[in-house]
């Protein structure tokens, strides 16, 4: 004879049930815990690296912001990893407490995450050199730089690419993971070198002296002197040309203002050197024809020859 169902039958196995489901919440609730605490530790780390990497910039990046900026974006895509990967763990520690097998689930995630690693492998190498590009601030928007080859001033930054915008307009754009060199010319200072050739014949020291003192003279414009950081220096005699001698100098400017302060301190030089009668030569070349008893002779066509040969 069956026995019907009963409440005191039953008790022992919802008593258990409700000792199991209640066990299993708690640990759920455990495991979201942890990984709340992961979080909230997560954020005070990348909070207090933030604040280290703006004490660390220059005063001129800290007084304009752009070492706030760019701290803030460096610590955003740090707390985007954290946070995906302290839920990642989460989840899967969940789903584990309640007795689901996770086995096949991070199998399909390795197989999914494989294909998705050698599909975009370009896209995950230029986005992690695009981290470290402006993690090490090594170019700045508004630089000028040479990338690969290629100058131009630096129009966009982001964790994939680079573009640089010419002389002449041409933008160029290059994935971060490709850069290979990369030059920055306004970085902090930036130097107008020049190689001055003058003739053999002249005083270097004298030469020395008169581009010296236009230098100085341009340093106390008052246009142009508040982008000239240190008085022009005169390195010397550098190189023995065909047709000159080269003198080497360097003038010391403001970030991209170099080429400003060339173009006038060449200007200026000109009008010094042509009035002190300083040459700047251009090549040429000496020929001599020489002949034991006759210095230049000529054969005419046709047989022809010059008088007196």
């Amino acid at each position: 004879m069956m026995t019907g169902f009963s409440i005191e039958t039953a008790w022992p196995w919802l008593i258990s049930m409700a000792t199991t489901v209640g066990l299993a919440l708690l640990r759920v609730g455990l495991v979201f815990v942890v990984g709340y605490i992961a979080l909230r530790f997560s954020r005070l780390g990348l909070l207090q690296l933030e604040r280290v990497m703006v004490a660390a910039s220059d005063t001129v990046d800290q007084q304009a912001g752009t070492a706030q900026k760019r701290a803030a974006t460096l610590t955003g895509i740090l707390r985007t990893i954290a946070l995906t990967a302290i839920w990642a763990v989460v989840i899967i520690e969940s789903l584990q407490v309640v007795g689901l097998d996770v086995a096949p689930i991070l199998a399909g995630a390795g197989i999914i995450g494989l294909a998705v690693g050698f599909g975009a492998q370009n896209l995950v190498r230029d986005l992690i050199s695009g981290f470290f590009i402006i993690l090490e601030d090594h170019i700045r928007l508004g630089d000028v730089a040479v990338i690969n080859g290629t100058g131009g001033q630096v129009e966009t930054i982001t964790f994939r690419t680079i573009s640089l915008r010419d002389f002449s307009g041409v933008v160029h754009v290059f994935p971060n993971g490709g850069i290979n060199t990369l030059s920055n010319m306004t970085k902090d200072w930036s130097a107008f070198v020049l190689d001055m050739g003058v003739a053999y014949r002249e005083d270097t020291d004298r030469v020395v002296a008169v581009m010296r003192a236009v230098g100085d003279e341009l340093r106390q414009d008052r246009e142009l002197g508040s982008l000239i950081l240190e008085p022009i220096e005169i390195v010397g005699v550098e190189n023995f040309a065909d047709s000159a001698v080269t003198i080497r100098a360097r003038i010391k400017t403001k970030p991209a203002e170099q080429w400003k302060i060339g173009r006038e301190y060449r200007r200026r030089l000109k009008k010094v050197f042509d009035a002190e009668g300083i040459d700047i030569p251009f090549p040429q070349r000496a020929l001599s024809l020489l002949e034991a008893g006759h210095p230049f002779k000529v054969e005419l066509v046709g047989g022809m020859k010059p008088a007196g040969s």
